[in-house]
C-alpha cells in the first residue's frame, strides 16, 4: 500500500475551527490576499477555495447569508451568473483548462461543507488528472500552492 502525506491537512485538523460564517466573514475584512479573495461583485465575490479538489478550485458566493436559491432577489443570481461566467474565462485564461465542474451544493444531504450559506464551486479539470484519487484514497493531489495559483489568477479579475 502506498502512502501520501498532506501534512498541510494537519492544521485544519488541529487548527480551532471558526465560528460564525466564513463567507459573511471573510469578505467584511480588508485582507482579500489573505483570505483568497479574488474579485469582488455588485452582490457576491470570487474567492479561492482554501481546501481545493484541484489547483485553481475558486468559489463564487452571494454577500446574503442566504441557504438556498429560492431566497435569492433576481439581481442578486444575476450577478452570480455573471461572476461565475467571469471566474471560468479567469480559470481558462491562467491555466487552460480541458474542462470544469461547476455545481452548487445546497444542505448537509448534498454535499455542502458551509450549508448555511450558498456558493458555487468551480474546478477546472484536465484529462488525465487525479479526480480519482479522492474515491480510491480519500486524498487529494494539489500540484501547485496555492499562493501561486493566487498569485496567477488575480490578474485576470
Amino acid at each position: 500500500m502506498k502512502r501520501i502525506w498532506a501534512p498541510g491537512r494537519i492544521e485544519y485538523i488541529r487548527g480551532e475551527k471558526p465560528v460564525g460564517c466564513i463567507l459573511c466573514d471573510k469578505p467584511n475584512e480588508d485582507k482579500d490576499t489573505e483570505n483568497l479573495i479574488l474579485h469582488r461583485g455588485e452582490h457576491g465575490f470570487v474567492m479561492m477555495n482554501l481546501y481545493p479538489y484541484n489547483s485553481g478550485h475558486l468559489m463564487v458566493c452571494p454577500y446574503a447569508h442566504v441557504d438556498n436559491l429560492e431566497d435569492l432577489p433576481d439581481e442578486v443570481s444575476a450577478n452570480l451568473m455573471v461572476l461565475l461566467k467571469n471566474a471560468s474565462a479567469a480559470l481558462r485564461e491562467a491555466f487552460c483548462p480541458e474542462g470544469s465542474n461547476v455545481g452548487l451544493n445546497l444542505g448537509k444531504a448534498a454535499g455542502a461543507g458551509i450549508d448555511d450559506h450558498l456558493h458555487f464551486h468551480i474546478v477546472p479539470r484536465w484529462t488525465g488528472d487525479t479526480n480519482f484519487m479522492t474515491v480510491v484514497s480519500d486524498s487529494r493531489v494539489i500540484p501547485e500552492d496555492i499562493g501561486e495559483t493566487y498569485r496567477l489568477l488575480k490578474p485576470h479579475f
